[in-house]
């Protein structure tokens, strides 16, 4: 594995490796409510790994947001994860939730993980094998996690790094939202951005559920971001889609990059937090 983005062959090809971990995701329907359709069918091997309600800080009023280390480190060894496993995630609606678990593991230090481009529905489109159900795991795994420093980062360090003007913002929303022309899904919150960012929203990047080719990509980061050593930190709604944007910008080559766990749900909300429209 060359690359945090792989293809439906790549993986085939892998089916049968050992050390190979394939993870399954998905996420309630934000505008209702209700939880994510259960698939027909599977990619064989897949196991199943809940940001929502299992791998998640529970003690946090905000939604689906990273737990500490060593709760982490402990829920992805009962997946069967391994120091030395190759690690690939997807998700039911392309590339969508997927990129949140990929960054996931990746900020706690993990290198040997992609995310599937196109996930299920373009492995269904091409014909290739699917299981009825998921897998359990076959063993508990002995992974060690090691974060990094600024994979996940707070509203504090947000602000700070804005008014020191030492990071770029990078909002994965749309661009009605950003602007503040648009209310926002979750109630309660304010509508606008954080002072200073800029907008990508997320669905600039993908077609048809898979991610756009880098030199488009690149395009687009260059159109903003200049210097690949600019410290990006990607924020959305509820630090989901952000990860999208974070898989994009290291196919770009950038590599400080940050995920903005509380996002606008934890800003919007904040009336100590500035916004702009």
């Amino acid at each position: 594995m060359n690359s945090p983005l792989v293809s439906c062959h790549w993986l085939q090809s892998q089916l049968t490796n050992p050390k190979l971990v394939v993870l399954y995701t998905c996420m309630a329907d934000l505008a209702t409510g209700s939880p994510a359709p259960i698939p027909e069918q599977f990619i064989p091997g897949s196991v199943l790994f809940d940001f929502e309600s299992d791998i998640t800080n529970k003690q946090s009023a905000l939604p689906h947001t990273m737990p500490p280390a060593s709760q982490f480190e402990r829920q992805i060894r009962q997946l069967g994860i391994n120091n030395d496993s190759i690690i690939v995630v997807y998700d039911n609606v392309g590339v969508f939730c997927s990129p949140r678990v990929w960054w996931m593991l990746t900020a706690m230090g993990l290198q040997h993980v992609a995310v599937l481009d196109g996930g299920l529905p373009e492995w269904q489109r091409q014909g290739l094998p699917v299981s009825p159900s998921l897998t359990l795991p076959r063993s508990a795994g002995n992974v060690s996690v090691q974060p990094l420093e600024y994979g996940f980062v707070d509203a504090e360090f947000v602000q700070e790094g804005c008014v020191s003007q030492s990071i770029m913002v990078v909002d994965a929303r749309s661009a009605g939202r950003f602007s503040g022309k648009n209310p926002e899904p979750r109630p309660g919150l304010r509508s606008g951005h954080i002072p200073g960012s800029v907008n990508l929203p997320f669905a600039d990047c993908t077609n048809n559920g898979k991610i756009h080719d880098t030199a488009a990509l690149q395009a687009m980061f260059e159109s903003f971001a200049g210097d690949s050593q600019q410290h990006l930190v990607f924020s959305c709604g509820s630090g989901v889609t952000a990860c999208i944007l974070a898989l994009c910008a290291m196919l770009c080559g950038y590599q400080r990059i940050s995920v903005y766990d509380g996002s606008w749900t934890e800003w919007g909300a904040d009336l100590k937090y500035p916004i702009e429209q």
